[in-house]
Parts: structure tokens; C-alpha cells; sequence
């Protein structure tokens, strides 16, 4: 039998990469919660903070997660906020140093994730928040403070489909409403529960959204300037699990299979941002929630299909590997981005800025924020000035 040829585009990158692999644990099963006080005895975790929302806490996720806890010495902190808040951040630092705390459980979205990856930092580091954040200068200057200090165990117990308890990395608004933007390899959770019957009662609308932003995750990890062969097939197999599990929760909110298969395809691109960088899809999503609070995964859903053909020229070979990762397979970024767009309708996610409660008068706020955002320095098409953001923003509106 005669190798047939493949495409060069279809072909992995194989320059020269270094590649992590985090020390993090995945339990997945309906009822898996009732098995944390055992598993955090397991990590040598007697007193966590627990972190979460306030519509968490109305939540089965939080239920289970609160009988799990009732016998340990726990100490739970104020409702976290959407894209939490540094105040707060520096607030629980503090009361962890205080309290004897040695551990965290995040339990939620990824806002609370986020939370507890920023506490756990900063009680270790020490300081501001500010301090220990990437800053970057466009065009191309980025500094990345060094984070040396041995960071305590994280506990995440996911209830939306964004990954963002298995990264390294979080985002957390400050007061002048722009986000700090971190990344210690030492974050990633140790330990993961992911318990889909607990979710039923999370509404699918935020899980499918939130999903878009686990689906974006993939697909920038795959053109991004950090990234590695590895990460790139760990997001191609996500990207077509994604494109079936969204839809499905769409059509079957109330199916534990179809969470499962959502929530793990959202682990599964958490594992890829460990080793690749988002680019300018995320950078333009931050500026909008920080801009004007909206939530992420709506930002991320309306934004992906109008990244992505920005991107286009510039990430061609890339984007024909996720194309053609597709259930039923596709060739070339233009029938990627008409699969996005089918996927909005599909998975019942918004499709326009309008929508979701962004103005117009605060684009031209979001493109000079998103300007100054790290995911420009990772993205394969060089952006100089805010024009072509602004250009972006209103196709989206």
C-alpha cells in the first residue's frame, strides 16, 4: 500500500517548542462532587477559601459542593463579580495570610477560577496585583514579571464550559476598567471535579456561550506565536468535539451526556492555553468586558467568526487544520468561519455586539484598550495602531 500525500497545510508545525504538562488530576462523573472532602484531605488541604458567584450559590454545583464542605474547616469568601475585581483580590490575599488558609476551591465560571488563581499569587508573592502582571506595549514589547514563589493547591470544580479552571493564566478588572492579565504555570488546578448532573440547572445558554470562549481558546492556540505540536492536537480533536457538544446542549439542556461532552471538550482547551497564548480574539473580548462588563463568553461568541477571518491571510495553514477537524471535515479558513457562523445559530449563542449590550459609542473605549491587551504580541497578523480593531468592533456590531 502506498503513504498518500498529505497537504503541506495539513501538516503540524514542527519548529523548535517547549511543551508543559501540568500536574493536574481530572475526576469526571455525575456525582464525583461528593467526593471532595476526601480529595482535599488527599492534597494535605485542611482549611480552603472557597470562591464563587453569587448565582453559584442558587446553583445544585453549589449545593453538593456546600454538603461535601459541611464537616471540614472551610472558610467561604464574599460573591465573586464578573471579571472579579482587584480590591477584592487584595482583600482575600490578605485574609489568606491571616486565616492559615492552605488551599483554594474555585467553584463556578471563570470569574471565580480566576479569582482563586489571583489570590493564590498574590498571597504567595506578595505586593499589588498591578506588580506581577504582563504589560505590554504595542507593537511588540511584552514583560512578564518572574513568579518564583511556591503557589498553594487550587480545587476547581467547573460549572461553565470556558476551560478556564485547568489554565495558567487569569484576568481580573481593575478600577480603571481595564484587566490585569497573569500567568504563573503554577496556577493550573491540581485537582478537577467535573460533575455534569450538577450542572443541569445552570442555564444552556451560558454554558453554550461560555463554550464559545473554550472553542476560541482552540482555535488561537493553533496560530499563536507560543504553542506547541502538541497543544495543537490536543485543540484539534477539542475544536470537533466542540462543534458537536454545542449544539447538542443547545437542543438538549437537560442532558447529562451532552454537559459532559461540552465540559470535557472545555477541559480539553483549557489544556491547550498551558502551552499557547491567546492572541487578538481574546484581546478584543477582555477590552469588552472590561469595558462594559459584558460577560465574556458573550463577548467570545459574537467575536470568533470576525477574529478568525481577520486572521485569515495570515494564519492560512493553521486554519486549514481546524477546518478540516470539522465533523465531516473542510478545507481553508473561509469554510471555517462559515462554520462558526453556523455554529452561533446552532448553538443559540448571540451573534451581534448589540445584542449583548455593548453601545456604540463604547467601541471606539474597546479598541484603545484592546490595543494595549498581551494577545496582540501572540497574534499572526501585526496590529500598530487601534483603526483595524475599530474596524473589527463595527463588523461585529
Amino acid at each position: 500500500m502506498s503513504a498518500q500525500p498529505t497537504s503541506p497545510a495539513l501538516m503540524p508545525d514542527m519548529r523548535a517548542f517547549v511543551h508543559r504538562s501540568p500536574a493536574t488530576r481530572l475526576v469526571l462523573g455525575d456525582g464525583c462532587i461528593g467526593r471532595l472532602g476526601e480529595e482535599l484531605a488527599g492534597l494535605g488541604i485542611r482549611r480552603p477559601l472557597v470562591l464563587t458567584g453569587t448565582r453559584v450559590r442558587a446553583s445544585a454545583l453549589y449545593r453538593h459542593a456546600h454538603e461535601a464542605l459541611a464537616a471540614a474547616d472551610h472558610v467561604l469568601a464574599e460573591p465573586v463579580p464578573a471579571h472579579s475585581s482587584v480590591a477584592l483580590v487584595e482583600r482575600l490575599a490578605r485574609r489568606v495570610r491571616a486565616k492559615g488558609i492552605d488551599g483554594f476551591v474555585a467553584i463556578g465560571g471563570g470569574s471565580a477560577s480566576d479569582t482563586a488563581k489571583a489570590v493564590c499569587l498574590l498571597a504567595a508573592e506578595g505586593g499589588r496585583l498591578a506588580d506581577h502582571a504582563v504589560r505590554f506595549t504595542p507593537p511588540a514589547t511584552l514583560v512578564a514579571p518572574p513568579l518564583r514563589a511556591p503557589k498553594l493547591p487550587i480545587v476547581a470544580l467547573p460549572g461553565t464550559a470556558s476551560g478556564a479552571e485547568v489554565t495558567p493564566s487569569l484576568g481580573v478588572r481593575d478600577e480603571e476598567g481595564a484587566k490585569l492579565l497573569l500567568t504563573d504555570f503554577q496556577l493550573a488546578a491540581r485537582l478537577v471535579l467535573i460533575d455534569p448532573a450538577a450542572t443541569l440547572d445552570i442555564p444552556a445558554a451560558l454554558m453554550c456561550a461560555t463554550g464559545m470562549n473554550g472553542l476560541a481558546h482552540c482555535i488561537e492556540g493553533l496560530y499563536s506565536r507560543e504553542r506547541s505540536p502538541l497543544a495543537e492536537t490536543i485543540g484539534l480533536d477539542a475544536i470537533g468535539r466542540f462543534f458537536t457538544a454545542l449544539p447538542a446542549v443547545h437542543r438538549q439542556p437537560h442532558d447529562p451526556h451532552a454537559r459532559a461532552a461540552l465540559l470535557y471538550a472545555a477541559h480539553l482547551s483549557g489544556l491547550v492555553l498551558i502551552n499557547a497564548r491567546t492572541c487578538l480574539h481574546h484581546a478584543v473580548c477582555h477590552a469588552i468586558g472590561a469595558v462594559t462588563g459584558v460577560g465574556h463568553g458573550a463577548a467570545n461568541a459574537v467575536m470568533l467568526p470576525h477574529s478568525v477571518a481577520f486572521n485569515a491571510e495570515e494564519a492560512a495553514a493553521p486554519l486549514a487544520r481546524a477546518a478540516a477537524a470539522l465533523p465531516g471535515g473542510g478545507t481553508g479558513a473561509g469554510e471555517l468561519v462559515s462554520a462558526l457562523r453556523w455554529l452561533q445559530t446552532a448553538a443559540g449563542v448571540p451573534t451581534r455586539l448589540r445584542d449583548i449590550g455593548v453601545p456604540a459609542d463604547a467601541l471606539d473605549r474597546i479598541a484603545a484598550k484592546s490595543l494595549r491587551e498581551r494577545g496582540l504580541f501572540y497574534n499572526p497578523r501585526p496590529v500598530a495602531d487601534a483603526s483595524p480593531l475599530r474596524a473589527l468592533l463595527e463588523a461585529a456590531f
